[in-house]
């Protein structure tokens, strides 16, 4: 009842509040709703260009094209 009272329900928006921290608000409950896939594509995105950036390097690139020691079962 005091938290309804002095306004630190954040459930409901109330009207009397400002525009900026409506939206502040409700990027926050959103974040806090999607923050599992959010995290999710950000860990995929990070990985892909760290290994964009490893296969952009010519000494990483033999790395993973040339086989040491000769041929293999594999013909490139």
């Amino acid at each position: 009842m005091i938290g309804r009272r002095a306004g630190t329900n954040r459930v409901g928006m109330r009207r009397d509040d400002s525009l900026l921290t409506r939206f502040v608000d409700s990027v926050f409950s959103l974040f806090r709703l999607a923050e599992f896939e959010i995290l999710f594509v950000l860990f995929f995105i990070i990985a892909y260009a760290i290994f964009k950036d490893l296969t952009a390097r010519p000494e990483y690139n033999r790395i993973l094209v040339e086989k040491p020691g000769g041929s293999d079962i594999w013909p490139f």
